[in-house]
């Protein structure tokens, strides 16, 4: 996809070069964030975009602007589109958007049979979701490979995902159904958040503000039992 700004298109070993780049740049932004997402090193991103599961932006003068790339878990019943990220240089200009739908494209044209999840903690990326066809859901209803739950270590909110049974945490469950069993069900729930999703967004940072404070009294109170004790 050729926009006036950008080249958008999937990804190849010519883009190598841009793989420290992009790294480091999804590790600045998790922690400006607050929030963690797994670690990836330049040699996996290369691996990626060798594969031809990944998209790449670039401004028309050949500077990197942004990437994604496509994950498959469960042996293919469940894909993920990961690593979201745009560089600060051209950041709000609706990159973001364009780069979500490039790699949702890829993801169908490649895993056509495959249900696309997501977790996230931004707004921007929720609303792009739903605009795709995602619906929020339970983290019950994503994929049970233990492979992508140990990808969930170096997140700064880990503890609050564990202590939860894998069953809840900061991040926000999304699901694109390629088939659903009940189409005019799951179009009823896509067009309800749609019209509700700025709605959903508040709710989702009370949660985030009452798992952290939930967190750090944990914290506080492991803390101060050791100097009971002693006492």
């Amino acid at each position: 996809m050729t926009t006036q700004k950008f080249i958008i298109k999937p990804a190849g070993p010519e883009h190598h070069v841009y793989a420290e780049t992009i790294t480091e740049e999804m590790a600045r932004s998790a922690q400006a964030r607050g929030t963690g997402i797994a670690r990836r090193s330049p040699e996996y991103i290369k691996v990626k975009m060798s594969e031809g599961k990944a998209v790449i932006a670039l401004a028309k003068d050949g500077t990197w602007a942004g990437f994604c790339y496509i994950e498959a878990w469960s042996h293919g019943k469940f894909v993920a589109n990961s690593g979201l990220i745009v560089s600060p240089e051209f950041r709000k200009c609706g990159l973001a958007r364009e780069i979500k739908r490039e790699v949702f494209k890829l993801s169908r044209t490649k895993f056509p049979e495959s249900k696309i999840f997501g977790l996230t903690t931004g707004a921007a990326v929720m609303k792009i979701n739903s605009e795709l066809g995602y619906i929020p859901v339970s983290y019950s209803e994503l994929t049970t490979d233990e492979e992508f739950w140990k990808g969930c270590q170096s997140c700064v909110n880990y503890e609050i995902l564990m202590s939860k049974n894998r069953q809840n945490c900061l991040c926000t469950a999304m699901l694109y159904e390629p088939k659903p069993e009940k189409k005019s069900e799951i179009k009823k729930l896509r067009d309800e958040f749609q019209k509700n999703v700025k709605l959903f967004i508040r709710l989702m940072k009370i949660k985030k503000h009452v798992f952290l404070k939930f967190n750090r009294k944990r914290v506080v109170e492991t803390e101060v039992k050791p100097d009971k004790i002693n006492a």
